[in-house]
């Protein structure tokens, strides 16, 4: 008899930031909350990024009903090698991350304070979403649905 390993979650989506409080902040506007912070350092961490010694500080933000992530990492050491936020829509590798929220125009409004800026236009998919992009701190690409209709 053989035992099959199964996904049972997932856990969290990793972003390494530069401004970790302006990015604990916007993910708090948006509606996260901050889970915990923490510094990560040492060989045995290096060993599971394949980066050696390191020095990582994270913050892992929650969403209000507890069952998605977002670690949010700034890199002390080593320094970042490459910078990927600006990217277009289009380019290949991780793009962004998808929130529902309950009502995408308030939404908008409030990060729009935090300098968050909308990359195209509020859509409308059939009855099911309004949906959009935005650019929020340091660039990182985030996605906006609205359910509309019987998907709420």
């Amino acid at each position: 008899m053989t035992n099959k390993s199964k996904l049972l979650r997932m856990d969290n989506v990793g972003i390494v930031v530069e401004d970790l409080d302006e990015a604990i902040a916007f993910f708090t506007e948006l509606g996260m909350k901050l889970e915990g912070r923490a510094m990560v350092e040492g060989e045995w961490a290096g060993r599971i990024t394949g980066l050696g010694n390191q020095s990582v500080e994270v913050a892992m933000m929650v969403t209000p009903n507890g069952h998605s992530r977002i670690e949010l990492s700034r890199f002390l050491t080593p320094p970042t090698v490459a910078d990927h936020r600006n990217a277009p829509v289009n380019a290949l590798g991780y793009l962004r991350v998808m929130f529902t929220v309950s009502d995408i125009d308030e939404t908008l409004e409030r990060l729009r304070k935090r300098g968050t800026q909308l990359v195209g236009e509020v859509v409308q998919y059939g009855d099911s979403y309004r949906l959009c992009y935005i650019r929020g701190p340091e660039g990182l690409l985030i996605g906006l649905a609205e359910p509309l209709g019987s998907n709420r």
